[in-house]
């Protein structure tokens, strides 16, 4: 997928809050459901969303990945009534890796003065409702498909692309997680935590009824992880979850630990902390990171 200019920090949590409650209907649904082949899975989202919900998507399944790409007009909308959130923390965006078993994790994140914003955009009703309808058929296939655990697919992304005004929101999913919120065995507040969301702006995004721009690939855990922890760098001080005089590099610290023990990461040697607002460097190994607070 190609780089997309970053759109607003306002729009983060404006496609996270609708996700969720697809969860409960997708536990209901399944049994009822036939079971799907793997290479059948692709196809079947892309039938049953067009059947259903009239919605016209490109689907692609790259080993274990579900891609479904949703073209769609004007799907952002000013709130009639706009979400309050005290600004607490400057942010500016990093990227993370983890390659070749080592972790890096760069964060500039300042502390400003306390002031109240307001949420300048969200989904409209309509785009949020073909997105919610997509969830429950893809919720429906993985559900249902009687497949060994390393035929399963593990990811899914969902596409959501204003080809009108060159809006792209991208939201990756680990199957595992979507199960546990079913069940009830995570909060729909971790949940949320859990999706990669990368939302941005591209010309390329314009008129692209097929998603030919972009880049249909296999998604690997460590990616996952990586782009899972930068996510939730964002939503501690973007959001915030805690107070003006937090010592950063010690939450984004229990951020990194808590995602690896989540998912049960344990092949990697370092991890590279780098303070870009304080140019303080930390290099931990496996031991130090584990024996870490989580929370």
């Amino acid at each position: 997928m190609m780089k997309l200019k970053p759109f607003s920090k306002s729009l983060a949590g404006a496609v996270l809050k609708i996700l969720p409650f697809v969860l409960f209907l997708s536990a209901c649904s399944s049994s009822t459901s036939p079971s799907f082949l793997k290479e059948d899975i692709a196809q079947a989202v892309k039938d049953i969303s067009k059947k259903e919900y009239n919605l016209d998507i490109v689907t692609r399944l790259v080993g274990n990945t579900l891609w479904a790409y949703m073209p769609l007009e004007d799907i952002l909308t000013k709130p009639a009534k706009p979400e309050k959130y005290i600004e607490r923390f400057l942010l500016e965006e990093r990227e993370n890796s983890l390659q070749e078993k080592i972790l890096k994790v760069s964060y500039l994140i300042r502390p400003t003065v306390e002031n109240e914003k307001h949420q300048e955009m969200e989904i409209n009703k309509a785009s949020r409702e073909k997105i919610f309808n997509l969830l429950r058929v893809i919720s429906r296939v993985l559900m249902s498909t009687k497949l060994s655990k390393e035929e399963k697919p593990v990811f899914f992304c969902i596409v959501t692309a204003d080809i009108k005004n060159g809006i792209e929101i991208k939201q990756t999913f680990h199957l595992l997680d979507f199960k546990k919120l079913s069940y009830n065995i995570i909060s729909q507040t971790e949940y949320q935590h859990r999706i990669v969301q990368d939302t941005g702006v591209s010309l390329q995004v314009v008129g692209d009824k097929e998603g030919s721009h972009l880049n249909y690939y296999e998604i690997t855990l460590e990616e996952f992880i990586a782009d899972q922890i930068q996510g939730r760098i964002r939503l501690k001080f973007q959001k915030p979850e805690v107070e003006s005089n937090a010592d950063i590099d010690k939450e984004v610290l229990k951020i990194i630990t808590y995602t690896l023990s989540t998912y049960g990461f344990k092949d990697f040697t370092l991890v590279e902390l780098m303070n870009e607002a304080t140019g303080r460097k930390v290099i931990l190994n496996q031991t130090a990171i584990f024996a870490n607070p989580k929370e």
